[in-house]
């Protein structure tokens, strides 16, 4: 049967996450620092707003758009959050998920043979969904020395004649990264000059740390007829199991993207849309309370890290650390496998997030700090025992 499996799909590898977290289900007593989750439940008030609207019998189809209040919601969200102006009758897209976001936004903008840049280390699903989309991927790998950032002249040095689209992720998964706004700036001015399209994912862009603002791309001169901006409610409103996300962008762009959802999806569930409004009205202090315990936990594994000579660049948003064992002569994965298999405590091989991250592992401080505590004090132990 394998030989009647599309070829395209054949040559994906399955995701370097999920693949991993296999050889982790089938192990008890692991402390993972693995999965991109929050550890807190969804804040009881907005669980609440699911079950009323179960009580109240709204169980149908929505609109393939998504239900008009959760999109008034959106465009008053994105607003005053990102100061970027979308009307909500043609310009947002409610969808399962930003992984749904991307499929749908890169299948809308992509023919056959278009080249996408984006930078790594990244979310793993970036290479297979263009390549899926009938596109062809294009990583530029980004430095720890360079905090991770993606700069404006090795995107300009990548560019060819099939170049379509620039995928941003900031702040980033895996690396915490930031963009600075100097340099978003130059990016934009880069996209205007060679006509490109961008399709920025900015799930984490609540989580930011320091004071430190994350800037929508899409806020810029000119940048917002050109951008395809995707969020959600996974990460800052601990709500991953809900798959509620959303697309903003040009009118034009989002019917492309609605019709590819209306004969896949059809539309995003009503619950998880009641949900989502109360989430984005009301979430405010929920949000601010998780932040808090997340900046926390960052600081403890930065001081872990610092005191095991693991060099890494300070995460400046999301909720992981990316820091580099190359010092242990270990390969990410056989790290990884190793801690995982002498210590019970599993991470991510940098590798997971394209090869820029090797000699890399992804540690989530989502989770409580006694459970950290715990983790790097076995990953201490297991590195001075691979290092004497």
């Amino acid at each position: 049967m394998n030989s009647r499996i599309s070829s395209i799909v054949q040559k994906i590898p399955k995701s370097g996450i999920r693949d991993f977290f296999e050889i982790v289900q089938s192990m008890g007593d692991v402390i993972s620092l693995g999965i991109g989750e929050p550890d807190f439940v969804t804040p009881w008030h907005i669980r609440e707003a699911a079950i009323y609207a179960l009580e109240k019998g709204k169980t149908a189809y929505t609109s393939n758009l998504g239900l008009p209040r959760l999109r008034n919601t959106i465009a008053n969200y994105i607003q005053q959050k990102l100061q970027v102006s979308y009307s909500p009758k043609n310009e947002i897209l409610v969808c399962v998920g930003v992984s749904e976001g991307i499929d749908l936004a890169l299948r809308a903008i992509l023919n056959p043979g278009d080249e996408v840049l984006y930078h790594e280390p990244c979310y793993v699903s970036y290479g297979p969904t263009i390549t899926l989309a009938g596109g062809v991927p294009k990583p530029l790998s980004t430095r720890m020395e360079d905090h991770f950032v993606l700069f404006a002249a090795d995107i300009e040095k990548a560019i060819t004649p099939r170049t379509k689209v620039l995928m941003l992720n900031f702040p980033t998964n895996p690396t915490g990264a930031l963009m600075p706004y100097e340099e978003l700036t130059k990016i934009a001015e880069l996209c205007i000059k060679h006509d490109l399209l961008v399709v920025t994912d900015e799930i984490y862009s609540e989580l930011t740390y320091d004071g430190l603002a994350h800037h929508s791309i899409a806020a810029l001169s000119q940048m917002k007829e050109r951008t395809i901006l995707l969020h959600g409610v996974s990460k800052a409103f601990a709500m991953t199991g809900w798959r509620l996300g959303f697309a903003c962008g040009p009118a034009d762009i989002i019917e492309a993207m609605m019709k590819i959802h209306q004969y896949s999806i059809l539309c995003a569930p009503i619950m998880s849309q009641e949900a989502a409004i109360e989430a984005l009205e009301s979430g405010a202090p929920s949000l601010l309370k998780m932040h808090h315990e997340y900046a926390q936990r960052r600081n403890f594994v930065a001081a872990a890290c610092q005191e095991l000579k693991l060099p890494f660049s300070f995460p400046r948003g999301a909720f992981y650390i990316f820091p580099n064992i190359a010092k242990t002569g270990l390969s990410s994965k056989d790290f990884a496998l190793q801690l995982l298999q002498e210590k019970k405590v599993a991470v991510v091989p940098g590798t997971a997030f394209g090869a820029a991250g090797e000699g890399y592992i992804r540690c989530s401080y989502a989770t409580n700090m006694e459970k950290l505590k715990i983790a790097f004090e076995k990953i201490a132990l297991f590195i001075s025992e691979k290092t004497k």
